[in-house]
């Protein structure tokens, strides 16, 4: 059975879910600009490094509590 964490869901276009398989990390990202993007990490600093890189803080200036919700919620998973 694999844990599934739900990240973020604004909408059915527009979410983030982390489903854990063992030690591997799947993440499955919504949006309604790309359609649907999977990513696999074999580790959750790798998971948190794309994290980084994905959510940068300048892209949340004024949703700065937003950004560290979602961050919490995967450092969590």
């Amino acid at each position: 059975m694999f844990k599934k964490h739900q990240i973020y869901k604004t909408d059915k276009y527009n979410m983030l879910t982390v489903e854990v398989q063992g030690k591997t990390l799947i993440v499955r990202e919504i949006t309604d600009q790309w359609g649907e993007e999977c990513h696999t990490f074999v580790s959750r600093p790798q998971l948190m490094h794309w994290a980084e890189n994905r959510f940068r803080e300048d892209d949340f200036v004024g949703r700065e509590e937003e950004r560290e919700a979602i961050m919490n919620a995967l450092r969590e998973v």
